[in-house]
């Protein structure tokens, strides 16, 4: 249970210096009116998850505003003039969500006046912009200021290293045990103004060739590909397009009621490539122009979402391990041998990767969920080649230029592969078929369940406490072979009896494993009030006619399963 002192501290904190007259006066009328979303707003602080600091918009220590946002700017500026006597410069941008341009503002000031050099877009960008302007522009640090791809009410704060990549052990806890330390009151909100420089063009320009000499990998007559892509009101409308039409693909069409940025998304209920409703508008275009492909982005800009034909004529949306598998495999066939030295994935996507980097020869590099971990491996591995990285949440990166998910060079990459199967009159869906058939035919399917404010948050704790202590030796009729438990470091091996010591970081994640391959991994998610679970389970293919035969056996094995860990 939660302590109700601490709601009533963090209330009196709230209502007096140095909070402004508004948020006084909001914080009263929000205890008066609405009790519920009141607790839930003063029952903790925000904290740091896979993706950075991401929460609902409004006021108190548990909502994104100028305050909480700045007790993070305040924590990183004390850090840098701590640790650094050079190179002190941050760079900020932000997304096309409701105050996302205010709290960039807010931001840049906290760390000017901390006499940090700021380079601040002078609009709208995407992450991967973000990440590839740290490296670019040499800078210590780079904020971005988006919730990814969650609801409307959503916002967040993301941050970066001088590698480009977000932030990981040790420094992640250096940084909010200094974020800790702050007291709401030491937030400097008076700017330098002559700290602060606008960018904007330069970068882009940049971003854009290097996304052309990394993407641009096929062979193939560009301008008969026909695509549909949507931004799903976000910033990937700013360079996307561009990247295609640089590359040669001038038959593009734009969905044009989500093309403006809107941080209200109205045309969708929810802004998430991985979810195949958000698609809809694109589907209905992509049947009018009979397009070869469609691409939609999150608001971002980090993740992508793909869809293609099926055997029938019918569009339908990849998903995340799907995209994986395809892109990889074209990529790894694309390059030469010499350049084919590691990839990097997540413990949770698909098993299937290990099979295809397998057949080319090159290293698979597992880390926990979140793409600061794949980023971690190209930091950590200077000596060797990486070729990309994905995870099964619709996020990929092709190169290392940009150190996290890249949806517009990724977007350039699938425009490359569908191209090359139009030329050799195919497409996307037959080459996914013969990828089943060379690797295994893996299929997967995640289940998010809400579990939102306190109650949401015990419920979780209790479930994963509850799948944590399991003894069962099978799962829906499957002998269970072995349990990963990322929080203990243990790895319970059922078949030999014995427990083996894991080198990983801590994280709470369970995955178990059936005697037939097939896997189930559990894990509160780090960046909205939800459980996931990720079900994979496999086969094997000789042909493609095979594939449909399959698919239903493995679907009825998937549901089984399903029905087992979420009802």
């Amino acid at each position: 249970m939660f302590d109700s002192d601490s709601v009533d501290k963090n209330y009196d904190k709230w209502t007096k210096y140095p909070f402004d007259k508004k948020t006084v006066k909001s914080v009263k009328d929000l205890k008066k009116n609405n009790p519920e979303d009141f607790f839930d707003s003063f029952y903790k602080n925000l904290t740091f998850g896979t993706g950075g600091m991401r929460g609902i918009m409004g006021f108190g220590p548990n909502r994104v505003n100028k305050y909480t946002f700045g007790k993070n700017s305040q924590g990183i500026s004390n850090y840098i003039n701590k640790n650094e006597t050079e190179n002190k410069s941050v760079v900020v941008a932000y997304d096309c969500r409701n105050n996302s341009e205010y709290l960039a503002q807010k931001v840049s000031e906290i760390f000017s006046a901390n006499g940090i050099k700021v380079f601040l877009f002078d609009s709208m960008r995407p992450t991967p912009v973000l990440s590839y302007a740290v490296r670019y522009l040499n800078c210590k640090c780079g904020i971005v200021l988006t919730a990814s791809h969650n609801p409307p009410e959503y916002n967040g704060y993301k941050v970066y290293w001088e590698d480009g990549g977000q932030i990981v052990p040790p420094l992640d806890q250096i940084l909010i045990d200094e974020i800790n330390k702050i007291e709401y009151s030491e937030i400097k909100f008076e700017n330098k103004r002559n700290l602060i420089k606008l960018i904007g063009e330069e970068v882009d320009d940049a971003f854009v060739n290097d996304s052309l000499n990394n993407g641009k990998v096929g062979d193939s007559v560009r301008e008969n590909l026909k695509i549909v892509f949507t931004p799903l009101h976000g910033t990937s409308h700013l360079l996307l397009p561009k990247v295609l039409n640089t590359a040669g693909y001038n038959n593009l069409s734009i969905v044009e009621d989500q093309k403006e940025p809107d941080g209200n998304f109205p045309t969708v209920k929810s802004p998430n490539p991985e979810e195949e409703s958000a698609f809809d508008l694109a589907k209905k275009l992509s049947i009018i122009k009979n397009s070869d492909i469609f691409l939609g982005t999150d608001p971002d800009a980090d993740r992508l979402g793909i869809g293609i034909k099926n055997s029938e004529g019918k569009y339908y949306v990849l998903n995340g391990n799907q995209i994986m598998i395809i892109l990889t495999e074209y990529l790894l066939r694309k390059k030469r041998k010499k350049d084919l030295q590691f990839i990097g994935s997540t413990i949770v996507s698909t098993p299937m990767l290990k099979n295809i980097a397998s057949n080319f020869g090159v290293e698979l590099k597992l880390g926990l969920t979140g793409f600061k971990w794949i980023a971690k491996m190209v930091r950590d591995y200077p000596e060797k080649k990486f070729v990309c990285g994905g995870e099964e949440s619709n996020g990929y990166t092709v190169g290392d230029f940009v150190r996290d998910k890249d949806a517009i060079t990724t977007a350039l990459l699938a425009c490359e592969l569908a191209s090359e199967c139009k030329k050799n009159d195919s497409d996307i869906f037959n080459y996914l078929l013969e990828c089943y058939v060379r690797y295994g035919f893996y299929k997967e399917k995640l289940i998010s369940i809400k579990k939102e404010g306190v109650k949401g948050s015990e419920e979780i704790d209790k479930m994963m406490k509850g799948f944590r202590n399991t003894r069962q030796n099978q799962i829906a009729g499957l002998k269970l072979v072995s349990m990963k438990d990322y929080l203990s470091s243990i790895h319970i091996d059922f078949k030999n009896n014995e427990k083996i010591q894991m080198n990983f970081p801590k994280s709470d994640v369970l995955i178990f494993e059936t005697i037939d391959g097939s896997s189930i991994a559990i894990r509160p998610s780090g960046t909205e009030p939800k459980i996931k679970f990720y079900f994979s389970v496999n086969t094997k293919i000789d042909s493609k006619e095979m594939y449909f035969k399959e698919n239903k056996k493995l679907e009825q094995k998937l549901n089984k399963l399903i029905k087992k860990f979420t009802c």
